[in-house]
């Protein structure tokens, strides 16, 4: 039986690191249990992608037609219904600022009431947290949407598979995001021992 293809949510917020998401979308529209990938970017995460990666949203969105851009002010969007069959949500990178709203229950932004609603949904949340050094806020904040049921991936790359560009630290960790989603990934650099 072949299983039910899969609607993610990815959300790209202002902190460094929006290579990390690219990747992450681009294994996602590339995997065939995706069906659609809902595309997110808070105000400084689109900012962030632009100096750091020279793409726009739409530049991200036009690489697969599975993935549909979404306004982040539409708190009226499907995914903020708990009713919305999406099967989890990945923030890459996670601001500081977007964990802080996720922890506190603060859905006053699409990216901040769609990860709400998979925490109450049981749907798996994957928060890909970019900030250093971490004060005991953020801490706290970490425990508090560890406790709620998300996954808590910050953006720290291996470098046992021996990673030749930056792309590579990229695409390895954005495989090890599509586990925690319980994505296939058959090329997946894996630890041999």
């Amino acid at each position: 039986m072949k299983p039910r293809s899969k609607h993610l949510v990815v959300a790209i917020t202002g902190a460094s690191g929006s290579g990390f998401g690219v990747a992450v979308v681009r294994r996602l529209a590339a995997n065939l249990e995706v069906e659609t990938v809902t595309l997110l970017f808070s105000a400084t995460g689109r900012r962030c992608l632009a100096e750091e990666c020279g793409l726009t949203d739409k530049d991200l969105a036009a690489l697969s037609p599975k993935i549909k851009l979404q306004n982040e002010k539409d708190l009226g969007a499907a995914i903020s219904s708990g009713s919305h069959r999406q099967d989890g949500m990945v923030l890459v990178p996670c601001s500081a600022g977007a964990l802080g709203r996720i922890a506190a229950g603060v859905s006053d932004t699409l990216v901040s009431r769609a990860a709400d609603v998979c925490l109450k949904e049981r749907r798996p949340v994957v928060l890909c947290l970019r900030e250093t050094p971490l004060n005991r806020i953020h801490l706290e904040n970490l425990l508090r949407v560890h406790d709620a049921g998300a996954v808590v991936m910050p953006l720290m790359p291996g470098f046992y598979h021996g990673p030749k560009t930056i792309e590579d630290l990229f695409d390895a960790f954005a495989t090890r995001v599509l586990d925690q989603l319980g994505l296939p990934e058959p090329d997946a650099r894996r630890w041999k021992g």
